[in-house]
């Protein structure tokens, strides 16, 4: 009996079941299903290749592709031969995810018309990008492309996301006749629309001129690397027109423009110019309504920097030169900033200033420093521009600043008054008067005079000044004893011309009047050289001891932000 159900069971098994029998006979009658991937694609290839329909995928394939082609093969061979990249290559610099362009295939022959406009995710921001294809004619500027560019400008500040400009163009498409201009003139009203609204980083790639050199510095940072050029007019047209022979790198090379301050920063190549607007941008907020990006950091706030009482202390005590001794900020301000580390903008422009982006406690801080070791840290025309650029430009963008003071006064001299002093130094005052985020200030050493009153000081809107105490608050520096002590300098000049007219030889004379002069110094120095009238009168918040201004600093930016709320300037405000 059980042989046979085993029997039963494996003819059962060996035989097609009803349901298989009748799958069998359905796949010979069911109908091909028309969204199948699989014979969609086996039935195109076979039957529909030549239908309108096809054509008009193709050509849509072929138009997608276009602008990654840029100009062929040739003139990318000819882009890498000159040590450039191209546009695409540039981008895969700024962010490993894929771009999502924007606006493609504008111009006459429907090929990008020698721009690329996109939205790239950078550290997980969206961040809108437009870069010229050098390869596509030049990366000129047309009607065209101009209008594609001013619509990608407007949008960033429409959307509220910051705006990187990679430029490589020749300038305007000169065959367009006016409309290379035209479209020029909608990018530069474009850019100006968004001044102020968004951060916007542009670097300068290739040789550019004319409005190719305009348009990139109407943005809040330009940077320019090694062997790249541009100005109004190239080295030829200057020859011609002035007969003056100078190379490209001499009359619009990033050691001219980084001097000058037309360019913020510089970099060797390509590479290093895309990597730092990679850093830059970590300090910038979205928009002029968004606070900047907060980076957490286990440095805390509260603890005692020995390098900076050790720095202050070594210089300070200095037998020869002692409270004359220059003080590089630098290295106060790496005591202050998380793991010592801060940014420079225009670094080569007016040493004896600093300005610089930095964090403390993981929050964005701009620092406005004198510095010293240059030129005596005096301010003087191209510092004041400088300072004030980037003054305003926290201001707009929601910004703390602290000011690092060490200032004897306003740069002296008749170049000075030539080259407006009066007027850079009103703009420089105007820059701090106008703040609304929260700033405070340092007293490292000296704050004299009109500088004192202009840097920031308590009248002038400072949330807090604290002063160490080596600071030294005064209308004037030790030339000062001199009217403070009227009698007793007038008697000292008074004896060594009574030693020279009783025959007394000049050195001695000049040593006995040397050294009464230095006893009359250092009186001024104790009586009013000092912190303690400022302290007394509240034009000083508190004295910091060395060592406690990264403690002192960082805590009172904390409870200055607590109660900050980011927003827009009461009306447009440009940069």
């Amino acid at each position: 009996m059980l042989l046979f159900v085993l029997n039963t069971i494996s003819c059962l098994l060996s035989e097609p079941s009803q349901y298989e029998v009748n799958e069998k006979k359905m796949e010979k009658i069911r109908l091909d299903n028309p969204l199948d991937p699989k014979i969609t694609k086996k039935e195109s290839a076979n039957k529909a290749k030549d239908t309108l329909y096809e054509k008009m995928l193709k050509r849509g394939e072929e138009l997608l592709e276009k602008p990654l082609k840029g100009g062929g093969e040739e003139r990318v061979r000819v882009q890498h031969n000159k040590g450039r990249m191209t546009v695409w290559e540039r981008i895969k610099v700024l962010t490993s995810e894929e771009p999502h362009i924007t606006f493609q295939n504008w111009g006459s022959e429907l090929d990008g018309a020698g721009i690329v406009t996109g939205i790239l995710d950078i550290n997980g921001r969206d961040i809108a990008v437009y870069g010229h294809d050098f390869t596509v004619r030049a990366g000129s500027i047309d009607s065209t492309n101009g209008a594609k560019l001013a619509r990608q400008i407007l949008m960033a500040g429409d959307h509220g996301i910051p705006l990187i400009g990679m430029n490589d163009s020749a300038g305007a498409y000169v065959p367009d006749g006016v409309g290379g201009l035209d479209g020029y003139s909608e990018a530069f009203a474009a850019m100006r629309k968004i001044s102020g609204i968004v951060p916007s980083i542009l670097l300068m790639f290739g040789y550019n001129a004319g409005g190719g050199a305009y348009l990139p510095r109407q943005g809040s940072f330009l940077i320019q690397p090694e062997n790249t050029f541009f100005g109004l007019t190239g080295p030829n047209v200057v020859r011609e027109a002035l007969g003056e022979d100078i190379t490209a790198d001499e009359l619009g090379g990033p050691k001219v423009h980084s001097k000058s301050g037309v360019v913020d920063l510089t970099a060797p190549d390509e590479l290093g110019a895309l990597k730092t607007s990679l850093r830059l941008l970590s300090y910038l907020p979205d928009n002029n309504y968004s606070p900047t990006p907060f980076a957490s950091t286990s440095l805390s706030l509260d603890d005692y920097v020995e390098e900076e009482a050790g720095l202050l202390y070594n210089t300070f005590t200095n037998p020869t030169t002692g409270f004359n001794t220059p003080f590089d900020m630098r290295l106060f301000l790496q005591q202050l900033v998380d793991y010592g580390d801060f940014f420079q903008i225009q670094e080569a422009r007016a040493k004896q200033l600093i300005t610089a982006f930095g964090r403390m406690g993981g929050h964005v801080v701009g620092f406005v420093a004198n510095n010293s070791a240059y030129d005596s840290g005096n301010i003087d025309t191209e510092s004041s521009r400088k300072g004030s650029k980037f003054i305003r430009f926290c201001n707009l963008f929601n910004i703390p600043l602290i000011f690092l003071e060490d200032v004897s006064g306003y740069a002296p001299g008749s170049e000075q008054e030539r080259a407006g002093v009066v007027q850079a130094g009103r703009e420089l005052l105007d820059s701090i008067v106008d703040l609304r985020v929260p700033r405070l200030t340092l007293i490292v050493r000296n704050a004299f005079g009109g500088a004192y009153c202009a840097w920031n000081s308590h009248h002038i809107g400072a949330d807090f000044v604290f002063a160490l105490p080596s600071a030294r608050i005064a209308v004037m520096g030790p030339a000062g004893r001199q009217f403070v002590y009227k009698d007793e300098y007038r008697e000292i000049i008074c004896l060594y011309q009574k030693n020279i007219d009783s025959g007394m030889n000049d050195n001695e004379a000049s040593s006995i009047r040397d050294k009464a002069m230095s006893n009359l110094t250092a009186r001024y120095e104790k009586e009013l050289l000092n912190p303690e009238e400022a302290l007394r009168l509240g034009s000083v918040s508190s004295i910091v001891m060395p060592g406690y201004s990264r403690k002192v600093l960082g805590n009172t930016l904390l409870y200055l932000l607590r109660h900050y709320k980011p927003s827009p300037m009461v009306g447009t405000q440009r940069e």
